[in-house]
């Protein structure tokens, strides 16, 4: 079978380190053009650990040179993606987005984000978590990937969804290493910042919040409205996700996520808590839900970087192309 030539575009942060990772050992994907701001670099420069493993060169992005390419992953930040995008779509060229920028409404973007400048695209972007949304990334063009948080907070939500009760408070806990923060350093991860301690951050109004409601009241077809407190760890990578709710009645919440995710090759129904250490370095989601009462608790563990960003870029990208949604991505934790 041919190889399938793809691309990263924003290949200097930790998101493009994980999507080369995966790529160049990709049984189908070819990896021939990388592309950052600046370029005149290679992807060792740029990610030492790669050295003599993937020594290719990084150019500052040329929509000529991407052409050589049937699909491109963009890890860019928001606002810079779209403006990207609209370009690759415009040559035929398949897109992965990474950033915020096709994930919501028009009117939910420009609430949290910026003024959305293609609203073209947007029209037809195809959100696409797989356990939730089967292959509707088939045959698309444009895939907007869910977010690390939403990511976790849907997958332990989503099996309840018909089983709560949504004039209740649902209340969602999300803890995530210090590398979600991304490469660009800051006061805020500074290591005497994080080393020895934890902190919650913008509160009830995170953007990733309306991203869980909008996606959530989709699948159930029912208002879904969520107070979420997110925290910053002191480990590198992990997410933990805990979803509070109230049930309409006692219900075998274990059995209900067991059914939820059966043959799902990527979700792993624990029976104990999941350890975020369990998941790191693989596309892996590992839930548990207990009950008392009609009080629920639903956990998810991910690795933020990879289920919560590149690995499941390359599972949609996979299906996009008419793949194994399994194909290429990895399964072995980083363990110890």
């Amino acid at each position: 079978m041919n190889p399938i030539n793809v691309g990263i575009i924003g290949v200097s942060g930790y998101t493009g380190l994980e999507l080369v990772k995966m790529l160049i050992t990709h049984p189908r994907f070819n990896l021939v053009y990388c592309a950052n701001t600046e370029g005149q670099t290679t992807v060792s420069e740029l990610h030492p650990c790669l050295f003599g493993v993937c020594d290719m060169p990084v150019e500052s992005v040329d929509f000529q040179k991407a052409s050589e390419c049937a699909l491109i992953f963009l890890a860019l930040p928001h606002k810079t993606a779209m403006q990207t995008a609209k370009e690759l779509l415009a040559q035929g060229i398949k897109v992965v987005d990474l950033s915020a920028d096709y994930r919501l409404s028009a009117e939910n973007y420009e609430d949290f984000y910026c003024p959305h400048e293609d609203l073209d695209n947007l029209s037809h972007a195809v959100y696409s978590l797989p356990e939730l949304h089967g292959n509707i990334a088939k045959d698309a063009l444009l895939v907007a990937n869910p977010g690390c948080h939403v990511t976790a907070s849907l997958l332990a939500l989503a099996p309840f969804l018909s089983y709560i009760d949504l004039t209740q408070p649902i209340f969602i806990d999300s803890k995530t290493g210090v590398s979600g923060a991304g490469k660009s350093p800051s006061a805020s991860v500074h290591y005497v910042s994080v080393n020895d301690n934890i902190n919650c951050y913008n509160i009830i109004k995170h953007r990733h919040a309306v991203e869980i409601e909008q996606h959530a009241s989709a699948l159930c077809e029912a208002e879904v409205k969520v107070t979420f407190v997110p925290s910053l760890v002191p480990m590198t990578r992990g997410m933990l996700a805990n979803v509070y709710a109230t049930l309409k009645s006692d219900c075998d919440v274990a059995a209900i996520m067991e059914e939820f995710y059966a043959n799902k090759p990527f979700v792993r129904v624990r029976n104990a808590p999941p350890h975020t250490k369990m998941t790191s370095g693989t596309n892996f989601a590992d839930v548990y839900a207990q009950a008392h009462g009609n009080a629920l608790v639903s956990l998810c563990a991910i690795d933020n970087l990879m289920r919560g960003a590149s690995s499941q870029a390359v599972v949609n990208a996979n299906i996009m192309m008419g793949l194994d949604e399994e194909l290429g991505i990895p399964k072995m934790a980083y363990v110890p």
